[in-house]
């Protein structure tokens, strides 16, 4: 719970900024951070929009991958006290070009008043989000710095970058749930393990939905060898197309990222049935993912992530089924067996992550 004695209470225009800025940088955490109780509503938020802070700066394309990962380190100094947060604002505000949204550029513009909310986080929180911003960070840029159409090599190197950009984020909440209910300490290894797997889950949905934006802009996060054993070269894939060949690399992403949504349902079951404003922001998540992959299972043919956005009626049937099953286990395991029924389904090793995923430390251990 937030009773360090050293932190102080921020200020309302701090506050109204984070809940003003929120849903312009996120449709999906709009949703469920205020799901949250308070005192971890507030720290969520604030660690969403710092990691969001770290994403701006790996994307703008204006910027050379030497200027991204001084910027990066500066972050990291600025959270964590080291720098002052309104020079670094003022230093990089203006070099972010158009082809950065503007949300996103006001973020940063007025990151002075996010860190005035971390200042005010205790001792525990501040510690979760500083070490996911140290890793999330420079593991990013590690995998920026080599991005392009040629993609990732394979599997073991998509669950290294999904560790780096949402793996380690799963770790940070499972930090911060813990830090709000100590009786979830019991727990806290079972937690971690399946919070990377989470992590992985939402973020391969996200890199699948949105593989034809990425490859506008350069890049591309698919594993090249899932689809060359399908005769595919990566560099090759146009929008729009639909081969059996697609098709069939397609639905063995789909799979895996299906698997580790199961697990996060696990990880969603180990939170104690009367924490429901918890338990919501991981139903939400995890449902609103299920059916972004089905979209993407029934049209492959698909040219833009608008194709397959889960619609504001799926989102508010999503809510109205969760909400009330919220806090009974058998019902929630029915809907999601319903819900996943006919997605594919990869099998993952029950060592899953031993090897391929950095150790939970203060710095990731494996090189990318």
């Amino acid at each position: 719970m937030n009773d360090d004695p050293a932190t102080a209470a921020w200020s309302d225009t701090a506050l109204a900024f984070q809940n003003h800025i929120l849903p312009q940088v996120s449709r999906t955490f709009a949703l469920t951070i205020p799901q949250l109780p308070t005192g971890l509503r507030e720290a969520v938020a604030n660690a969403y929009l710092l990691c969001r802070a770290a994403d701006t700066v790996e994307d703008e394309p204006h910027l050379s991958a030497a200027d991204k990962r001084r910027y990066e380190e500066a972050l990291i100094d600025v959270v964590t006290g080291r720098a002052d947060a309104a020079a670094f604002a003022a230093e990089l505000a203006p070099r972010l070009s158009a082809q950065t949204l503007p949300a996103e550029r006001e973020l940063i513009a007025r990151l002075g008043l996010v860190i005035e909310v971390t200042r005010s986080l205790n001792g525990a929180q501040r510690a979760a989000i500083e070490r996911c911003l140290a890793v999330m960070g420079r593991g990013m840029h590690r995998f920026q710095q080599n991005a392009g159409l040629q993609g990732l090599p394979d599997q073991r190197a998509l669950d290294r970058y999904c560790y780096y950009v949402a793996g380690v984020v799963g770790e940070m909440l499972t930090e911060l749930f813990c830090d709000h209910l100590p009786a979830l300490a019991a727990r806290r290894k079972a937690l971690l393990r399946l919070a990377v797997s989470f992590g992985q889950g939402l973020q391969m949905t996200n890199i699948l939905k949105d593989q034809w934006e990425d490859r506008a802009r350069g890049a591309c996060w698919l594993p090249r060898e899932v689809f060359a054993r399908h005769g595919l070269e990566l560099g090759a894939l146009q929008p729009g197309q639909h081969s059996p060949a697609y098709r069939a690399a397609l639905d063995e992403l789909i799979g895996v990222a299906h698997a580790h949504l199961r697990r996060a349902l696990e990880y969603t079951l180990m939170i104690p049935p009367r924490q429901a404003g918890i338990r919501r922001f991981c139903l939400w998540a995890i449902g609103l993912a299920v059916l972004t992959l089905r979209n993407l299972h029934r049209r492959p043919q698909f040219a833009s992530g608008a194709e397959v956005k889960v619609s504001r009626a799926a989102v508010a049937r999503t809510i109205m089924v969760t909400n009330v099953a919220v806090a009974r286990d058998t019902l929630l395991r029915r809907l999601f067996a319903l819900a996943w029924r006919d997605l594919p389904l990869a099998e993952l090793p029950p060592s899953w992550g031993d090897e391929a995923l950095p150790a939970t430390s203060a710095e990731p251990l494996h090189p990318v």
